[in-house]
């Protein structure tokens, strides 16, 4: 199969080798010449996955048009914000049978749509079955190195689902199939908020208590708000729920982890990402989780005071604190 995927950041870099690995034809769009040059001339990603040899069989151009032109799949790898615009550019030439397959982890703001119902929204001749959502506990920097791996795969239409799994299923990348996108992609988004928080209490010095209450509170949180957005409560058991929430939370490779880092140690949100090269979703996303909550009347203390310390200058440890002495209450 011809496979396009769109971002070469680490994530899009990885996945085009494990396609390459399977056999497939990839082409690898970058928006920038300057990456494009490099990967072809050292068949390497050094600006975002470096040490990580790309198979010559991978095709990589700054051409968008020509890096979808007759590919049966799509792999859409760019940073949950700006997928809009890049697939806004390539609508006229996407047709009915191809599969759009969605790797980013957030929600859109100010439309605060999930990124399926933005393709939807991008993408309108396209029968909703042919798009999906591939998500879980997956860090590029592992996968590139063929680590084993296990991520979902979400979809309107099962068979949409099973030909995605198949066609991404390796020894070292094993793929479930599911029919709740809209649990798999909240589950994604969300953990990047609770990530930031972890981050926040690591970087305030505060200790394993801390991490696991927040954990295992931020998974009932996302539980809580996906539900009452119409997703399975299941799904968030699962790997693009508490699975991916662990990764993020824990791993050194998190950027939404390290962003929270920072910001425990006292430094201002504008100074990190300045100072980062790959895009950390889950700030994008408190925005946008925070204000669907306010929408629907779902309560998310966690995800509120992540909003307060990043876009409000509140203290984290007072941020804490109010989450430490907020009224008694059951556990369910």
């Amino acid at each position: 199969m011809h496979i396009a995927v769109l971002g070469a950041g680490s994530w899009g870099t990885a996945l085009a080798v494990l396609l390459a690995d399977n056999s497939h034809d990839v082409t690898l769009w970058s928006y920038r010449d300057k990456y494009t040059r490099a990967i072809q001339e050292t068949r390497e990603n050094a600006a975002f996955l470096p040490g990580i040899r790309i198979p010559e069989t991978v095709v990589a151009t700054s051409d968008i048009h020509a890096a979808v032109d007759q590919a049966g799949m799509i792999v859409a790898a760019v940073p949950s914000q700006y997928v809009r615009n890049v697939v806004s550019g390539i609508a006229g030439q996407i047709g009915k049978d191809v599969i759009v397959v969605n790797v980013a982890k957030g929600i859109e703001n100010g439309t605060l749509l999930t990124m399926s119902e933005m393709l939807r929204a991008v993408l309108p001749s396209l029968p909703p079955g042919q798009i999906a959502t591939l998500s879980g506990p997956s860090h590029a920097e592992e996968v590139s190195r063929r680590i084993p791996t296990t991520v979902v795969v979400a979809s309107q239409n099962l068979q949409t689902a099973t030909t995605i799994q198949k066609t991404f299923l390796t020894s070292y990348f094993r793929v479930y199939a599911s029919t709740d996108l809209r649990g798999v992609e909240l589950g994604g988004a969300l953990k990047n908020v609770i990530a930031i928080a972890a981050g926040i209490v690591e970087g305030a010095g505060l200790g394993d208590n801390t991490s696991a209450a927040l954990m295992t509170r931020g998974i009932a949180e996302i539980t809580r708000l996906g539900t009452a957005l119409g997703a399975d409560e299941r799904t968030f058991a699962g790997l693009s729920g508490i699975g991916d929430l662990m990764v993020t939370c824990m791993s050194r490779h998190s950027r939404n982890r390290f962003v929270g880092v920072e910001t425990g140690k006292g430094r201002k949100l504008p100074e990190i990402l300045k100072e980062m090269v790959m895009v950390a979703e889950g700030v994008a996303t408190t925005r946008s989780a925070y204000e669907l909550a306010m929408k629907r009347d779902v309560e998310v203390p966690i995800i509120t005071e992540v909003h307060r310390i990043l876009f409000e200058g509140k203290d984290p440890l007072t941020a804490c604190y109010d989450l430490m002495t907020r009224d008694p209450k059951g556990e369910a």
